[in-house]
């Protein structure tokens, strides 16, 4: 089921070295890419692993993705992690 989107708008990109943009190039995501998730979620989760918020969607070119955040405020998040996952 297609949740709406998300109401945020604006994201916290870390360049430094084994930051979070480099986390998501490491499974071929840009931030265009996991931005694109975020903000057009098909379903709302919590990550098994780490307990924080999640969700999953799909990027533009069609590709199914898991995304684990954490909310900074009511408009901002940082990534924690992305990578793409079988529908």
């Amino acid at each position: 089921m297609q949740v709406s989107a998300m109401p945020w708008f604006q994201f916290i990109w870390d360049e430094s070295e084994g930051g979070n943009v480099e986390h998501v190039a490491q499974h071929d995501l840009t931030r265009e890419d996991v931005e694109h998730v975020v903000q057009n979620p098909e379903c709302l989760l919590k990550s098994r692993s780490s307990g924080r918020p999640a969700l999953k969607g799909y990027t533009a070119d069609g590709r199914y993705v898991f995304v684990a955040y954490e909310q900074v405020d009511p408009m901002t998040v940082y990534v924690v992690s992305a990578y793409e996952v079988e529908s």
